[in-house]
């Protein structure tokens, strides 16, 4: 979508004008109901405040823990200004962002990254993971995040990294729009996936005030040619009044499948000997020669999903990446262990299939499951497994950067509910054998 400032756009009348508009504000619903906590994100200073500003100042005002995250300092919004440089726009866009914050939730300091303005998409990875070390375990969280369809590069970009942190951390998640009023009209809207939050005078004050603090958004830096004025008075109104409106997408995080879609073996799984050797240790620790019935949890490519077919009478191997479980059956089919093996495409909990299962293998994946998630896999797991059942966990021992859990988190969520019948740990590998009477007998 192409569009500048100061081209004219669809009035914020118009907007208000259209029944549909009405119609919003009479089945909306309240988008913080449910949420403790509330975790921003913008772009650049000032798009939470022209965006969320209302949700920000409300979500304060109810007691709700909140926070704000803002990509770029926002140096690059007067590229031709003859009055200040680069860094002194930062400076100055820094000092508004920590002024208009405050005026919205009293007390609040923004998380400023400093990534470069105007190119946000190539570091939405480290985005994403300052909102992960931001909110943690998701659950009672929402985060507000610039709309993936806003039209602008930066707004989009730390709009998918927010989908991405709120699918890893199991948070909900709600998105608002700047530019789309201005360069979209109101037949262009999907207003099926709207919703409004009802702004009280406190709040709208709040957001007015915060709106000033931006004085060198909504004031000319000079009376020179390129200290303009960016956002006048037609481009602000779209922010003002006593409702804003959010938009309800999807939380996605395509990671993962991503890597599987870049390269073959994107964990060097056959070619690291690290990856050989935990598939051999992990063979060995199984107290049993073969095993009925079994459930690989995140097969990936199906280097391990192939070695445990070789103990397996029925192996089933789950996993949410199609370009991991395509990969997956090139490798199985090549093999004729492999050939038998069920692959489904799925994200545990909600996915993973019913047991009983005598072996659950848990391999390096544990950790890229949102708290909540694990939570549930390891409900289903303890539900699903059959009398004498052994569960298999194999996790590295290092930091996962961009992800709240780690492997230790991994295994304590297990052994709170499974006791533990083996362990093997070295400096980068931690594996735990786990489940009722699972040794074998000795005379065996």
């Amino acid at each position: 979508m192409t569009f500048t400032h100061d081209r004219e756009g669809t009035p914020a009348a118009a907007w208000r004008a259209d029944p549909r508009w009405a119609a919003l504000l009479e089945d909306a619903d309240d988008p913080l109901a449910g949420a403790d906590r509330v975790v921003v994100l913008a772009a650049h200073p000032d798009d939470e405040t022209l965006g969320a500003g209302g949700l920000l100042s409300t979500a304060h005002a109810r007691g709700l823990d909140v926070a704000v995250v803002v990509a770029t300092s926002g140096e690059a919004s007067h590229p031709h200004s003859p009055t200040h440089t680069a860094d002194r726009l930062a400076a100055r866009r820094t000092e508004e962002s920590h002024a208009a914050v405050d005026a919205l939730a009293p007390g609040c300091v923004p998380l400023l990254l400093g990534l470069p303005d105007g190119g946000v998409a190539d570091h939405e990875g480290t985005v994403a993971a300052a909102v992960v070390d931001v909110v943690g375990d998701g659950r009672r969280t929402l985060v507000v995040a610039p709309w993936r369809s806003d039209g602008h590069p930066d707004h989009e970009a730390v709009g998918r990294a927010g989908a991405a942190a709120a699918v890893r951390c199991g948070a909900d998640l709600l998105e608002y729009a700047v530019w789309f009023w201005h360069w979209a009209a109101p037949d262009d809207a999907p207003w099926h996936r709207f919703t409004a939050l009802r702004l009280d005078p406190a709040a709208v004050a709040a957001k007015t005030l915060a709106v000033r603090a931006h004085r060198t958004q909504v004031e000319p830096l000079s009376d020179q040619p390129g200290d303009e004025v960016l956002l006048g008075p037609a481009l602000l109104a779209h922010s003002a009044g006593e409702v804003e409106v959010l938009v309800r997408e999807p939380a996605a995080d395509p990671d993962l499948d991503r890597l599987h879609a870049a390269a073959d073996d994107p964990w060097g799984v056959d070619r690291r000997w690290y990856e050989q050797r935990k598939r051999a240790l992990l063979l060995a620790l199984l107290p049993h020669r073969r095993y009925a019935s079994a459930l690989e949890v995140g097969c990936s490519t199906g280097a391990t999903t192939l070695a445990l077919a070789t103990r397996c009478d029925h192996l089933t191997a789950l996993d949410p990446s199609p370009h991991a479980l395509a990969l997956a059956r090139t490798r199985l089919d090549t093999d004729p262990a492999g050939t038998g093996v069920r692959l489904l495409a799925g994200a545990v909990p909600d996915d993973q299939p019913p047991g009983p299962w005598d072996l659950v293998v848990v391999s390096e994946v544990g950790y890229f499951l949102s708290p909540a998630a694990l939570e549930g896999l390891v409900a289903r797991v303890a539900a699903d497994l059959a009398p004498g059942g052994v569960v298999v966990l194999a996790h590295w021992r290092h930091p996962v950067e961009g992800w709240p859990l780690d492997g230790a988190d991994v295994h304590a969520a297990f052994t709170a509910v499974l006791p533990v019948a083996a362990t093997y740990a070295d400096r980068d590998v931690a594996m735990l054998v786990l489940g009722h009477d699972v040794l074998p007998d000795p005379h065996d």
